[in-house]
């Protein structure tokens, strides 16, 4: 007689060599909870909670996990919550990017050790989205994916702002002279003031509507802003629907073919998205043993036009992409350029869930294909000899005049080296040279932070310079914008060629050839690298485990023994 598989508080039983033992003490503990004996018969589905005092954008999740654990309920569920790492940008140090694959480790050890039969993942600020997707791919629990969703704009002296687009652009203005502190001290209460992750198309909202079109969520659920009632609804569905995958299983593994992988792609480039869900996308995909190969990405770039007109390179915000269509409009007017037999969590293949296009657009924010913002994707690889495997290029929020630069490069070796001299006002620089910034990449000590959007040298800026190429291996805000070349591989810490770049060197950035050469011989360079060494390891804990593990950009960022065998 075949064993009755496990299920709800019978799975993933604690080991004392008696399972019944087992599965009898963890009831008398629910127990003294004051749950039921009839509840404790129901399926389980587990809630991972993001809250903490030190994440702003997830300050709703309280009540977002009230609106799901009603959802599972109705749906005969019982829905228990778990507390995870919670990573908001701004409050992190060295920064958030070096913590995004300890929260999918710890993520992942939760979904796959404790007693759930289905999850709800509940997110928001950028590094979250990705770590819970890769945690869930890994696991294999089957998950579904719940974002607390943007902020809305505040009205502020006869223009809209919103974190971060319109923070950077008022310090640049403030570092430039332009703006006085009174004006800046008031402009920090004004820039976020209600719940949830930045308004603009940065990073957090770009990572929301890859996981939609993944299908680990619905459409909508990419845009609704945190503070509008139909997200708790989205979060009501998100508990009965997990509930719908305890009846009809469905492994995150199973989301991730080529065919999603690339109509995550190419919503990427239509989007304008940030920078960062490249490197998020590879990790993701990489835990599914598939590859975002940059030069795939670049073709696909080529016939995938921006139609999104939302800031850091438009004018609009979320919630505008929210009323205007969202990703049901978006992925209309790209369905021509999709694999539309991709299916969701509820099985429900692409075209369906794009519908028949009866639904309502608005053109100021969705373009038709005919009038895009850009005819090419927002996004583009570049190779050469100073990045032999590969940056990357937001070309959509870049300067078109300064895609063809042959320049001195200013060399700026670290963190500690940018602050101390940036703003030195004897500094040796002009506005055609190319900044650099080095030993920032994933391996560092600094972890690859959002520092490759390089201040403008405050005597350029205050000169009226408002954009000059800058190249580093770290990464930029998605909310930022410039002529910013990142990710540079293989990064300065391992090694690469930009390890060996010296001030005085000559750099060549070509759009058109997608070329990025370091233009020293051969004989100079062989010099440098033999008397080149590397910093020391870490002496223990994470930042040990990052050091000996952590993978370049183009893989991921991710550490190289939780990636699927290919």
């Amino acid at each position: 007689m075949s064993e009755k598989k496990a299920f709800g508080l019978g799975r993933n039983a604690s080991n004392y060599g008696d399972p019944a033992f087992a599965l009898y003490l963890r009831r008398s503990f629910a127990k003294s909870m004051g749950y039921s004996q009839a509840m404790l018969d129901k399926p389980v589905v587990g809630i991972a909670d993001t809250a903490s005092d030190y994440n702003n954008c997830h300050r709703t999740i309280p009540e977002l996990i009230e609106a799901v654990k009603r959802g599972v309920l109705a749906a005969g569920g019982l829905p228990l919550s778990f507390p995870t790492i919670s990573i908001c940008e701004p409050s992190l140090s060295p920064c958030s990017m070096h913590y995004r694959n300890l929260m999918a480790l710890d993520t992942e050890a939760m979904l796959a050790n404790q007693p759930m039969d289905a999850a709800v993942l509940v997110g928001g600020c950028d590094k979250t989205v990705p770590a819970q997707l890769m945690a869930a791919i890994s696991a294999g629990t089957p998950s579904v994916m719940l974002v607390v969703g943007p902020m809305l704009a505040q009205a502020f002296e006869g223009e809209r702002l919103s974190a971060c687009t319109d923070c950077r652009r008022y310090w640049a203005r403030y570092r430039a002279g332009e703006v006085t502190d009174e004006k800046i001290n008031l402009l920090e209460g004004k820039l976020a003031t209600t719940a949830g992750t930045c308004g603009v198309m940065g990073t957090a909202s770009t990572m929301a509507c890859l996981a939609a079109v993944l299908g680990f969520m619905p459409l909508d659920a990419a845009s609704a802003p945190a503070v509008h009632a139909d997200r708790l609804r989205i979060a009501e569905e998100a508990g009965a629907q997990a509930v719908r995958l305890i009846r009809n299983p469905v492994a995150p593994l199973s989301l991730m073919t080529q065919g999603n992988l690339d109509n995550a792609a190419r919503v990427l480039l239509a989007l304008g998205g940030s920078t960062n869900a490249i490197v998020h996308l590879a990790a993701i995909a990489g835990r599914a043993g598939l590859n975002l190969d940059l030069k795939r990405l670049d073709a696909l770039s080529e016939t995938t036009p921006v139609l999104v007109d939302l800031k850091p390179t438009g004018d609009g915000y979320m919630e505008d992409f929210h009323a205007a269509g969202g990703m049901q409009a978006l992925l209309w007017e790209l369905r021509d350029l999709l694999d539309l037999t991709t299916k969701d969590l509820d099985g429900v293949s692409l075209a369906d869930r794009i519908g028949d296009g009866s639904h309502f657009v608005d053109r100021r924010i969705i373009r038709e294909r005919g009038k895009p913002v850009s005819p090419v994707g927002g996004l583009i690889a570049l190779f050469g000899s100073l990045a032999p495997d590969g940056a990357i290029l937001k070309r959509s929020a870049a300067t078109p005049s300064l895609f063809e630069t042959e320049a001195r490069c200013l060399v700026f070796d670290g963190l500690a080296d940018l602050s101390a001299r940036i703003d030195d006002p004897d500094l040796d620089v002009t506005a055609q040279d190319i900044l650099v910034l080095k030993n920032v990449g994933p391996r560092s000590p600094a972890g690859m932070p959002e520092a490759g959007y390089l201040p403008i040298p405050k005597k350029l800026a205050r000169a009226g310079v408002k954009d000059m190429v800058r190249m580093s291996d770290c990464r930029m805000s998605g909310t930022a914008f410039g002529t910013i070349v990142l990710h540079i591989s293989p990064e300065a810490a391992v090694g690469g060629p930009l390890a060996l770049v010296e001030t005085g060197d000559r750099i060549r950035l070509s759009v058109k050839d997608r070329r990025l050469e370091l233009l020293v011989d051969e004989a100079t360079m062989a010099a440098r690298r033999a008397a080149w060494q590397p910093a020391p390891a870490p002496k223990r804990g994470w930042d040990r485990l990052v050091h000996e593990q952590v993978t370049q950009a183009p893989e991921g960022a991710d550490l190289r023994f939780l990636q699927a065998a290919p």
